[in-house]
């Protein structure tokens, strides 16, 4: 089902499109190109959460900051990846990379944080949105990826050094 934007200034033109079977919703450009797409799961999320007294700027229900981290995944034929994640908080991360993994799509995760570069941390996660193209929100394509599995340890650590960040005023 394709719903035009005929409302919003900003995206007027534009079209959401739903997909009942992946459960996703895709934003679609003037064109038709795919902009983005989420899960229905990421909405119901991030509409329930919108109850809760929080911080305006940070819709999030970890806080986050924009960092690059260095971060390597398997694609779904084994293949590792190195890439670099430019944002990180305890609730995920967002991976760039030319070919987004699908929407929905398991994925093993291992990333390194700047203060120790030479430890990595696991976990794993599923990709919840992916941005095929530089927009207004990211400066390169990629995958915004939900953590599902994390040790304590790593999180810890990854909400150590984000709210140590925000703290400082560099987050």
């Amino acid at each position: 089902m394709r719903l035009p934007v005929i409302v919003t200034k900003a995206h007027k033109g534009k079209a959401l499109e739903l997909d009942c079977e992946l459960e996703t919703i895709t934003l679609l450009g003037l064109l038709g190109d795919k902009l983005g797409t989420v899960t229905w799961a990421s909405v119901i999320d991030h509409i329930q959460s919108s109850g809760e007294k929080r911080d305006a700027a940070e819709p999030r229900s970890q806080p986050r900051v924009s960092l690059f981290v260095q971060a390597r995944h398997s694609t779904a034929d084994g293949k590792r990846v190195e890439s670099r994640a430019t944002g990180i908080g305890g609730g995920g991360l967002f991976i760039e990379t030319q070919t987004p993994l699908p929407v929905g799509t398991e994925v093993a995760i291992e990333f390194a944080l700047p203060d120790r570069p030479s430890e990595w941390l696991e976990a794993k996660g599923r990709v919840i949105w992916i941005c095929p193209k530089p927009d207004q929100y990211t400066s390169s394509p990629g995958m915004g990826v939900r953590f599902t599995q994390v040790s304590a340890v790593a999180r810890e650590r990854v909400l150590e050094l984000v709210n140590s960040l925000k703290r400082t005023g560099r987050g």
